[in-house]
């Protein structure tokens, strides 16, 4: 049985575009903490981190489509969330030192409070036993969260860590219980409207990453080197941008349009934003170091993290559109294939050999589905 649909794809509200902008704050935080603490834990750090504020960005933009943004009571829980992922965002950068309280409280309000407007005023029974569930949900990850601000530094990661993985299998997962979960195909949901919440946050990350580079030109404004590398990775941006924008994002609208469970399609999709998220976070470190030390002889960490951040990306939308749309995954995966075969050898090349690399990669993968897109493949098959 199919979805009711609402009767309007309603636009993105203004509202919702000064929720997203608090987001350009946290990539910011992440980035910066992961370049200050580049090794093995500091990357655990960052993950543990990014997990819990892309999980306030997910789980706000489906409740508030959800509870319609034009309800008085939704606009307050949004403006509310804003505040207290302001705060939260903030807070990374010495959440994992001396002081864990300013990330971790504002965080889990801004995840525990609007379950709990949900469960209360959501306008299905159906959907007020899906936040009910989700609140049990979080009563196995607040404690974690709460212990790991209370013990040592040393510590909080192992108590952190855990809370996350909770946290974000049960947004994988749907939340359910033993013999309980949401049946979304009985539910009204203007899916339309996420995924144009989605393409939106998408290029405010982007802008955020080319935001990094314009810091490191500043810098070193008067260094040519610098300033080339600092341009290939702006153009390494720009595939990244096409990659998605060239049909991507046109086979999501189509598929959305069509299916049967819209809310399974959106949930996919969301689901993928944390592994998007992630690949620029580790692009954006990588080439801020490799920026900052473009005159070594070998492009060390620095070089493997950037070619990992956009196999990380390409492999997060591939794992969309193989389960959703089967369509444009295979080139994805190809290409997530040669950045990690190139990152094992990056360790070794100097810094401008890394990034001549990579823009070939990148550029040859946006060409080819560029000319997929114009050449308006059928919708199944597999090269697309």
């Amino acid at each position: 049985m199919s979805a009711p649909r609402m009767p309007l794809s309603r636009a993105v509200s203004p509202l919702e575009l000064f929720f997203d902008l608090v987001f350009v704050l946290a990539l910011g935080q992440l980035t910066h903490h992961f370049v200050a603490h580049l090794t093995w834990r500091g990357g655990a750090e960052t993950l543990v981190a990014l997990i819990a504020v892309v999980g306030i960005w997910t789980f706000t933009t489906f409740e508030i489509t959800m509870l319609d943004i034009e309800r008085k009571g939704t606009k307050l829980i949004t403006v509310a969330v804003m505040a207290l992922g302001l705060f939260a965002n903030a807070g990374i950068a010495h959440a994992f030192d001396d002081s864990p309280w300013l990330f971790v409280v504002p965080m889990l309000a801004a995840l525990i409070g609007p379950s709990v407007y949900a469960a209360v005023t959501a306008p299905d029974n159906a959907l007020r036993g899906h936040y009910l569930r989700v609140l049990l949900w979080f009563m196995v990850s607040t404690p974690l969260w709460l212990i790991g601000a209370m013990v040592e530094p040393g510590t909080r990661l192992w108590f952190w860590a855990a809370a996350a993985a909770v946290d974000l299998i049960g947004t994988w997962l749907a939340h359910p219980v033993p013999g309980r979960r949401i049946d979304s195909r009985q539910l009204a949901f203007d899916a339309e409207h996420v995924v144009e919440r989605m393409r939106l946050f998408l290029i405010i990350m982007l802008g955020e990453t080319v935001l990094t580079l314009g810091r490191v030109i500043t810098e070193h404004h008067d260094d040519a080197l610098v300033l080339t590398l600092a341009f290939g990775c702006f153009l390494a941006l720009v595939c990244l941008w096409q990659i998605y924008f060239a049909r991507a994002e046109s086979d999501v609208v189509r598929d959305i349009t069509r299916t049967a469970d819209p809310i399974a399609a959106v949930h996919l999709g969301l689901s993928a934003i944390y592994g998007v998220v992630a690949g620029l976070v580790i692009f954006a470190a990588g080439a801020e170091t490799v920026l900052g030390h473009a005159h070594t002889d070998r492009a060390g960490v620095a070089g493997v993290l950037i070619m990992i951040g956009p196999a990380v990306y390409l492999l997060s939308q591939a794992f969309y559109f193989r389960r959703e749309t089967g369509t444009g995954w295979l080139p994805r995966v190809v290409g997530a294939a040669v950045l990690g075969i190139t990152a094992s050898a990056a360790y070794w090349l100097p810094p401008w050999l890394v990034i001549v690399a990579l823009v070939l990669i990148l550029g040859g993968l946006a060409v080819r589905l560029s000319r997929a897109a114009t050449a308006e493949p059928s919708a199944g098959a597999e090269g697309h």
